[in-house]
C-alpha cells in the first residue's frame, strides 16, 4: 500500500523507494513508490504532475491501495527524487478548496452535497434537496463564501484508522482525501458563474479567480 504523504503535509520535494516498474498497454510505465506526495486522479480532483528521478509524471492513478505514477520510460528500483509541479497542486487545492465551501453553502440552504468536480474550468457542485431545499441564489452562495474568506478560517486535518477528515474553521468536516489551500486567505476570489435546478437536483457552477 502505497503512504500518501500529501495526507499531512505540504512538501513538494521529496525522495521515496521505487517498489515496482511494469510496463502498460500503451507502451508507457506504471511506477510504484513505498510514499508518494502525488495526488491521483479521484475525488473530483485532477492528478498532480511533476517528476520522478527527473522524469516527467504524464499521469497519477490509483490501483487498489496503491498509487501508479504514470511515465513515458522505466526506471529501475531504489531511491529516487520525487518532486510535484507547486504551481499546479496550488491550482487544484484552491478550486477543491472553493468547492468545499459551495457545499458547506448549500447545506445551509438545506440542499445536501451529492457530488464534486472540481477540475479548473468545469467547476461544480451537485445538490439534492435536503429538509428545505428552496433554491438559493448566486449571491447567497458568493455573501456565505466571502464571508467565511474574510475571517482567513484555517484548514484542519484529521486522521482515524485511514479516514481522513477535512475542515476550515468550524465548518463541518469532510471525509476527503483531496489537497486544500491551508487557510482560505490563499484561495483567491470565488465567482458562482451559474445556479440550476434539474430533475430535483440544485447544479452550481463555480469558478476561482
Amino acid at each position: 500500500m502505497t503512504e500518501r504523504l500529501y495526507y499531512t503535509n505540504e512538501m513538494t520535494v521529496g525522495r521515496a523507494q521505487i517498489v515496482r516498474c511494469t510496463e502498460e498497454q500503451d507502451g508507457r510505465y506504471a511506477i510504484e513508490l513505498d510514499q508518494t506526495l502525488f495526488h491521483p486522479q479521484g475525488g473530483g480532483q485532477p492528478a498532480d504532475t511533476g517528476w520522478i528521478a527527473g522524469v516527467a509524471v504524464e499521469d497519477v492513478i490509483q490501483r487498489d491501495e496503491n498509487i501508479m505514477h504514470i511515465l513515458a520510460r522505466s526506471l529501475v528500483k531504489g531511491e529516487v527524487d520525487i518532486q510535484i509541479d507547486a504551481a499546479v497542486r496550488d491550482l487544484h487545492s484552491r478550486w477543491h478548496t472553493a468547492g468545499h465551501l459551495i457545499g458547506y453553502a448549500g447545506e445551509r440552504f438545506g440542499w445536501r452535497p451529492v457530488k464534486a468536480h472540481h477540475w479548473p474550468g468545469e467547476g461544480r457542485i451537485t445538490f439534492i434537496p435536503g429538509e428545505e431545499g428552496a433554491a438559493p441564489s448566486a449571491d447567497m452562495f458568493k455573501d456565505l463564501i466571502d464571508g467565511w474568506q474574510s475571517e482567513k478560517l484555517t484548514r484542519n486535518v484529521e486522521m482515524n484508522e485511514g479516514r481522513r477528515k477535512v475542515w476550515f474553521g468550524n465548518l463541518p468536516a469532510y471525509l476527503c482525501g483531496g489537497t486544500h489551500v491551508s487557510d482560505l486567505s490563499k484561495l483567491g476570489e470565488v465567482e458562482i458563474s451559474n445556479v440550476k435546478q434539474k430533475k430535483g437536483q440544485l447544479i452550481v457552477s463555480y469558478r476561482v479567480l
